[in-house]
């Protein structure tokens, strides 16, 4: 799975160097609003192409972040403590990259030291990272597991993601409420001892 994340920062330095300016952008958005057949100067609208850039600046800030950087602070002081590490319930919205519309969701993240901790805020961080790009939820999942995996060099990793497809919901199928599961293991969580304890506390049993 190290080609997932490998393969972002080559994608973002190739978007860059041929990155439409502000204003092309923002004609983009404009183009789509007549296509969806109104009209992009009327009072309502006018400012909307961007403010529709200026959202999405934020919303895929992810590109412009390399979460191997954010994990690359570890720390090996743990006073001997050599089990699970979780993170529960983390929030997180990302846009599928089919439609480009929302996935919103929460992870859960636990890895199980080796002589390293990192942050818990940095394990957050690196959910987001990976949500603020154009993804699917499958590849999302393993690109978490592979950055905490790599940068902390633990026994194993655990990641689930659960969220709701609002291509599904708003579109298609319209299956509103439906929620995808997916999850993604490394080193020991691949033993189904360690599955099940890893799910037991996801779901706080």
């Amino acid at each position: 799975m190290d080609a997932i994340i490998a393969r972002h920062p080559s994608i973002a330095e190739a978007a860059d160097a041929k990155r439409p300016t502000r204003e092309e952008a923002e004609a983009a958005v404009a183009t789509l609003i007549r296509w969806a057949g109104d009209d992009p100067t009327r009072e309502g609208l006018i400012e909307t192409p961007a403010r529709v850039v200026k959202a999405y600046e934020e919303m895929f800030a992810g590109y412009a972040v390399d979460p191997h950087e954010t994990l690359s602070r570890t720390f090996e002081e743990v006073a001997g403590y050599d089990d699970i590490v979780l993170v529960r319930d983390i929030d997180f919205h990302s846009h599928c990259e089919h439609h480009m519309v929302p996935i919103i969701g929460h992870a859960h993240v636990a890895y199980l030291p080796s002589n390293r901790v990192v942050g818990l805020s940095k394990m957050a961080r690196v959910v987001q990272i990976f949500g603020q790009r154009l993804q699917t939820q499958e590849a999302m999942t393993a690109q978490i597991a592979d950055a905490i995996d790599e940068a902390v060099n633990p026994k194993g990793v655990a990641v689930m993601l659960e969220a709701e497809h609002m291509c599904m919901a708003m579109r298609g199928v319209r299956t509103r409420g439906s929620r995808t599961l997916t999850t993604s293991f490394r080193g020991t969580f691949r033993e189904a001892a360690e599955q099940a304890r890893f799910l037991s506390l996801v779901r706080g049993r």
